[in-house]
């Protein structure tokens, strides 16, 4: 079995470093682009909440349930129903960078969550000393809560990428590239197991790394550590 794979493997290595390739591009590019609507949007959530530092109930509801409808679509589906948008924004529907513009909308919405609870985390006594000393708003988001919420969004970001990582997987069925297009045409479609293994391997020893470094990450930067 192992040298059956080890043959696989070195036939198919230009293949397989591509899948990892697109399947990397894939995944960074969303959780980049997702970041930069979630992070707001989080923000968002968290200073319009009835407990938050500008309470706004109507825009809080409208947002909430705007993120809870994004949740609440299961990728697969939500690719198929992206294909318009996506060949609107990229000019086509197939391929790896056609892929990102499904991943940006399915991860913003569990990003902006993971964001609020990230903020939420911060004691409401750092907000109200730095109320108490003439901050505004902004100075409050900017310089209190984003800085000391650092540590649990590093690990936000870890959740996130993987979760795309398997989001990517999905893509690949419909026509996205990466290591989900290469386990479903050779694993599935030719029956040949061992690339299926392969990139089963492969997609587990990436959420791995990713897992690592965050917590790495997360680790030196948490100021209760020093």
């Amino acid at each position: 079995m192992m040298q059956t794979l080890l043959s696989a493997l070195c036939d198919n290595g230009p293949l397989l470093l591509t899948g990892v390739w697109e399947t990397l591009y894939m995944t960074i590019a969303s959780a980049l682009v997702g970041y930069l609507i979630g992070l707001p949007l989080g923000v968002l959530l968290m200073v319009s909440a009835r407990d938050g530092i500008r309470p706004r109930r109507a825009l809080h509801a409208v947002l909430g349930w705007a993120v809870n409808i994004g949740r609440s679509i299961p990728f697969i589906i939500l690719i198929i129903a992206l294909i318009p948008l996506s060949r609107a924004v990229m000019g086509t529907s197939i391929g790896y960078k056609a892929a990102v513009v499904s991943l940006v909308v399915g991860a913003a919405p569990f990003i902006a969550r993971l964001v609020e609870s990230s903020l939420a985390e911060i004691d409401r006594g750092v907000v109200e000393a730095a109320r108490a000393m003439g901050a505004t708003d902004w100075q409050i988001i900017t310089r209190v809560l984003l800085p000391e919420a650092i540590p649990s969004l590093v690990r936000g970001v870890s959740i996130a990428t993987i979760m795309l990582v398997g989001y990517t997987a999905m893509a690949g069925t419909l026509g996205g590239g990466g290591l989900g297009a290469i386990a479903i045409r050779y694993g599935y479609h030719r029956y040949q197991s061992q690339m299926m293994i392969i990139t089963i391997v492969l997609l587990v020893i990436l959420v791995q790394v990713t897992q690592v470094l965050f917590n790495l990450l997360a680790k030196a930067i948490d100021k209760r550590n020093r």
